[in-house]
């Protein structure tokens, strides 16, 4: 899988690492053609200091993103510096008549600015894309208005360019977001193959085997069922539509057959919103490994699920064991691959409230559909 950086608000992989470095190299060429023009219509620029001294600070934002960029420093990502950008290029427009003449319809920045609301777009989505590009498209008015010289504006331009550039932003977070989501399905489809590679002579025919040779009927039935949850993981032919609920009370009565724990399942509505199927997964499969947890670590022999979908989901698994010592389980496994590792997948968070000699709870926070 990629490798990622932890920034303010996510992971980046690399391919958004890429999209940063494209994003980049178009800095550089909108910065050189606005350094070209402006050297090529210097006889007709009215204030050339200030001229230079803005694209001087557009070089400075170009250097450092790309530096960022390719060395993949996390901040690059971060709202803060995508704000510096946009308000780097929102300076341009807006004192863009203060360096050009009357007679001169040229912008100094060029395509410059654009670059912020690309990376609005990648960073925010096409709801952030549109609003970098319509602030832009305002600071190109107020640059038209607060010009020193006196002449007709064209009020339609001006809509117009704040129209396109909150166009040009939708559309580049629309398209982002369709990449990030076909980059999961490949991965998701690769680890699947790598998984099917590995396991298929291993853990299958373990399980096969147990189904022949055992004499335990509990263990027969647990080693079929858990064979063909596997072979449909790993067909990726899992059910797609499962809705919460059932998909809760599965994995309860999944954990009760094979551990005994027994599990209550408790909503705050019977009848609650509808939650994407990725995110049910990622609740699901946390779930199931609290619960697992709770049996091999805690001791424990009741649990329950308390589940309150609003605006997001909260689910909170709380057993009767004497607890553990989270900071006691290896590293890469168990608590931080089966349920902070989901959930994060899906932009949501988990809290594990364990102390020994105490129950332990388990609190799961999940948006109603992924923010990846």
């Amino acid at each position: 899988m990629a490798a990622t950086a932890a920034t303010d608000r996510r992971i980046v992989t690399d391919l958004e690492w890429g999209v940063a470095r494209g994003i980049a190299a178009f800095r550089w060429l909108a910065l050189g053609w606005a350094a070209v023009v402006l050297f090529l219509t210097r006889a007709q620029v009215d204030g050339m200091l200030l001229g230079v001294a803005l694209l001087g600070l557009a070089l400075a934002t170009t250097a450092a993103t790309t530096e960022g960029a390719f060395r993949r420093r996390p901040w690059v990502f971060a709202s803060g510096a995508v704000l510096a950008e946009l308000a780097v290029g929102a300076r341009i427009l807006i004192l863009d008549g203060q360096v050009y003449g009357e007679d001169h319809s040229q912008s100094l920045g060029s395509a410059w600015p654009v670059a912020g609301i690309l990376m609005a777009a990648v960073v925010g989505g096409p709801i952030a894309g549109a609003v970098a590009g319509f602030a832009l498209g305002i600071a190109r008015w107020l640059g038209a208005v607060l010009a020193p010289f006196s002449g007709e504006v064209s009020s339609l331009s001006l809509v117009s360019s704040a129209v396109l550039f909150a166009i040009a932003g939708a559309a580049a977070g629309a398209a982002m977001e369709l990449v990030r989501r076909a980059e999961t399905a490949i991965a998701q489809a690769r680890a699947r193959e790598e998984v099917a590679r590995t396991l298929h002579d291993g853990v299958l025919q373990t399980l096969a085997v147990v189904q022949r040779r055992s004499t335990d009927e509990e263990l027969v039935a647990l080693a079929r069922e858990q064979e063909l949850d596997l072979r449909a993981f790993l067909a990726g032919d899992r059910p797609q539509t499962e809705e919460i609920g059932a998909a809760l009370r599965s994995t309860a009565a999944r954990i009760e057959r094979r551990d005994g724990l027994r599990v209550e399942v408790l909503f705050v509505d019977d009848d609650p919103p509808l939650v994407a199927p990725p995110v049910v997964e990622a609740i699901a499969g946390a779930v199931g490994e609290a619960l697992t947890n709770a049996h091999k670590h805690g001791r424990a022999t009741r649990a329950t699920v308390f589940v309150d979908i609003d605006d997001e989901v909260f689910c909170s698994v709380k057993d009767d064991g004497h607890g553990f010592d989270p900071a006691a389980a290896p590293p890469g496994t168990g608590i931080t691959q089966s349920i902070h590792a989901r959930l994060a997948e899906v932009g949501g968070t988990a809290e594990v409230d364990a102390r020994p000699g105490t129950g332990t709870e388990v609190r799961l926070h999940a948006p109603l559909r992924p923010k990846r």
